[in-house]
């Protein structure tokens, strides 16, 4: 049908505005197949009828479809705040242990200087042993007691 013709049902309206009334229609009521169809005058309005009915139909589907994928898109973005608060968690979690982490090792590293101290108290308390030893004076051969009140005479 050439453009701007009208149809004898909505005469005043071009074709395409029915179109996109009928395809407004059908998407407020989905179910194209329970309508009755149009009455037709001749051959070429049945034709022209038919095809309009399937892209109303194709209209109808791919509405359908663009629904289920907007609840899919809720469900993502549900989702996707879910996991936003999922990791929020972790993030808490990570900047406790790295708290802890850092507190241990600095714990660590006084245990570091701690054993070193140790090792360096050790050194000179071995030493200090080996020189007191050094200034003993060991006689062997006599008896017990035979130096008598006065060592030193």
């Amino acid at each position: 049908m050439p453009r701007g013709k009208t149809t004898g049902k909505a005469a005043g309206k071009p074709a395409r505005q029915l179109l996109f009334s009928e395809a407004v229609r059908q998407q407020k009521h989905p179910s194209v197949e329970d309508s009755p169809p149009l009455p037709c005058a001749n051959m070429a309005d049945d034709t022209q009828g038919a095809t309009m009915n399937r892209i109303l139909q194709e209209i109808s589907a791919v509405s359908r479809k663009l629904e289920g994928m907007d609840n899919d898109m809720v469900a993502l973005t549900a989702e996707t705040r879910s996991m936003r608060l999922d990791i929020g968690g972790f993030q808490s979690q990570m900047s406790g242990l790295d708290q802890r982490v850092t507190m241990v090792e600095s714990q660590v590293a006084s245990w570091t200087d701690r054993d070193l101290e140790l090792s360096h108290l050790r050194s000179k308390l071995t030493d200090l042993e080996d020189r007191s030893r050094r200034n003993n004076v060991r006689l062997l051969g006599f008896m017990e007691g035979v130096e008598g009140a006065d060592i030193f005479s």
